[in-house]
């Protein structure tokens, strides 16, 4: 069976309880750009993104938020056509919908249940990385990797291995040889997607560039200055994983998002993944700052394939997955 040419990580699409409260999180504070806004919604994209990277759509009455898909973008026709392919022998889930600017997405729940939609066709905008005069905020550049929490992460790196091409970059395991998280990428960096044990399928973060460690010094100064310090929950400081400068902060309806710079390419063939134990401490802070439980243990929902909340399951391996970063 011929195999997806899946390219990067590409959009998230959030509902959100106040679209005027996000609006004025990720453009007035963030500095995100509007590409388009429509009565319910908002399409978003950092300066070097030529596409819409991040939906904010308004959640419906009594609706709680969550996220209703994460987005790969493919490289052709065949590669929907094989995707579609892949669904139908293993009894996935899958439709073709459309959304702005995406005449022909495929939308399916992968084995663990997280949503995913696949596009070739896209119309594509110029870039904003030199128009520094309409340049507002830290500067997110552009969009860089998701997290999702999964309940059996050694069968969810297998999977997307094999069925999508996905190389490993790094990885966490005990003395068991337990997979507890893994990061694995499509487009050469560390990863485009990190797979992390604990009650899921739910999402830990969405991920965007950044240009450098002082543009995230910025947003602590600037979230701080707009009296919302409260938005940071983690940062900044280095991950020995990734060896990435971050920042983790959450939005008005707890969506929690990255910034993120600063990490490594994966592209020589002789690349060999890098293994952590799971009870070394530099791997998931290299300065050894304490993380707050809230990290831990709180994600966003996912969206069921038929509407409302996806179910999620306790983590296959026990203890605190203090492999998340």
């Amino acid at each position: 069976m011929p195999k997806a040419d899946v390219i990067r990580i590409a959009q998230a699409i959030f509902t959100v309880s106040d679209l005027a409260a996000s609006r004025a999180f990720y453009v007035d504070l963030l500095g995100m750009n509007v590409l388009h806004e429509e009565g319910n919604a908002l399409y978003l994209r950092g300066v070097e993104d030529r596409e819409w990277t991040l939906k904010l759509q308004q959640c419906a009455e009594g609706e709680s938020p969550l996220v209703r898909q994460l987005g790969y973008r493919v490289r052709d026709a065949a590669s929907l056509d094989a995707l579609v392919e892949l669904a139908d022998s293993q009894g996935l889930p899958h439709r073709w919908e459309e959304e702005l600017d995406r005449p022909r997405m495929l939308r399916l729940q992968d084995p663990f249940g997280v949503p995913v939609s696949f596009y070739h066709e896209v119309k594509t905008y110029p870039w904003l990385l030199q128009e520094y005069h309409q340049h507002r905020g830290p500067g997110l550049q552009r969009v860089d990797h998701v997290n999702v929490m999964v309940p059996d992460v050694k069968a969810a790196v297998d999977w997307y291995g094999q069925e999508l091409g996905f190389r490993l970059s790094e990885y966490t395991v005990d003395e068991q040889e337990a997979y507890w998280a893994a990061w694995i990428q499509r487009r050469g960096g560390v990863h485009d997607l990190a797979l992390t044990n604990g009650p899921g399928p739910r999402m830990h973060h969405w991920a965007y560039w950044m240009p450098d460690a002082m543009s995230i010094i910025r947003t602590c100064d600037i979230l701080a200055g707009a009296r919302q310090p409260e938005r940071i929950e983690r940062g900044p400081g280095r991950h020995g994983i990734s060896n990435a400068f971050f920042l983790y902060i959450r939005d008005p309806d707890g969506h929690r998002i990255e910034l993120y710079t600063s990490d490594y390419i994966t592209v020589d063939p002789d690349f060999v993944p890098i293994r952590w134990m799971r009870d070394d401490p530099r791997r998931q802070t290299l300065w050894g700052a304490k993380t707050p439980r809230s990290w831990f243990e709180e994600a966003s929902l996912l969206e069921a394939f038929d509407g409302g909340v996806q179910a999620y399951q306790e983590g296959a391996l026990s203890g605190i997955p203090v492999h998340v970063i």
